[in-house]
């Protein structure tokens, strides 16, 4: 597995008073963001044990933890399991429900449809449950966008994203749904920086795309999340290979469209 991201955050140093240390009951909140998984349990498990490694003690879904891929049951119960916060997504919607998928495009609707097939009616229940929005310490996380959550509105400029600020009422809102990360900055304009290595200035709002761990669409096949150093007010990204050959294989076996398999390869 390889990982590469922005620059690491700095060592974390314990205040003392005098000569004797102060002690905490809890390390800082180092906090695992993800989404976007689309029941692709190789990178769901690859991105999960990577956060460990990288000492997350919190995790929180960005949505969207079934659709496209083979094994949506299995990814919902490890992200239940978790019991982290999780906000819902539209693939988790779509899933939970019985409604026409007709208007959807054909290869979406195709995996849908598969796909509700595959959950009980106890998992389709805790899907339509999610909330739409979180307030999380303070940050918030949304799936698409804070003006129309459950309209599914696309973010992929900062034109996009002037609408999210106006009903952004926290410095940071993090969110998932276009499967591409990217950084959105508010002072005087908005403008979008590099998803990379972000440090959370007073003053600032920032709106911010995770990316997407199970079908990123930036070019890039590898898995993305993101973790949030409170402490540090860092926001770094990281991106992980998979196994993705064994990921392709079970979506050919399940029947599913062959270009699901085929785009993961390209990151699109």
């Amino acid at each position: 597995m390889q990982a590469s991201s922005g620059p690491p955050p700095a060592p974390v140093t314990v205040a003392s008073a005098g000569s004797a240390p102060v002690v905490h009951d809890e390390a800082p909140p180092r906090i695992a963001l993800f989404g976007d998984i689309h029941a692709n349990l190789e990178a769901l498990e690859t991105v999960l044990a990577d956060a460990r490694e990288q000492g997350c003690n919190q995790f929180i879904c960005m949505g969207d933890v079934v659709g496209y891929n083979a094994d949506p049951a299995a990814c919902l119960e490890i992200v239940r399991a978790m019991d982290c916060p999780v906000v819902k997504g539209n693939h988790d919607e779509d899933a939970s429900g019985s409604h026409s998928l007709e208007s959807m495009n054909p290869v979406a609707a195709t995996a849908l449809e598969w796909t509700r097939r595959q959950l009980s009616e106890e998992q389709r229940t805790w899907l339509r449950r999610l909330r739409m929005v979180r307030q999380v310490s303070d940050f918030t996380v949304v799936h698409s966008t804070l003006d129309q959550p459950a309209n599914w509105n696309y973010v992929t400029n900062r034109f996009d994203a002037m609408s999210n600020f106006s009903y952004q009422f926290t410095s940071v809102c993090f969110h998932g749904h276009t499967h591409v990360p990217r950084v959105y900055l508010k002072n005087d304009k908005v403008e979008e920086i590099p998803a990379e290595s972000v440090v959370i200035e007073a003053g600032s709002k920032y709106f911010i795309n995770v990316g997407s761990v199970g079908q990123p669409r930036d070019g890039d096949w590898r898995a993305c999340y993101a973790i949030y150093d409170l402490a540090h007010r860092l926001v770094v990204f990281r991106r992980l290979e998979y196994d993705l050959a064994t990921t392709q294989q079970k979506i050919l076996a399940a029947g599913l469209p062959e270009m699901l398999a085929h785009r993961l390869a390209e990151g699109r």
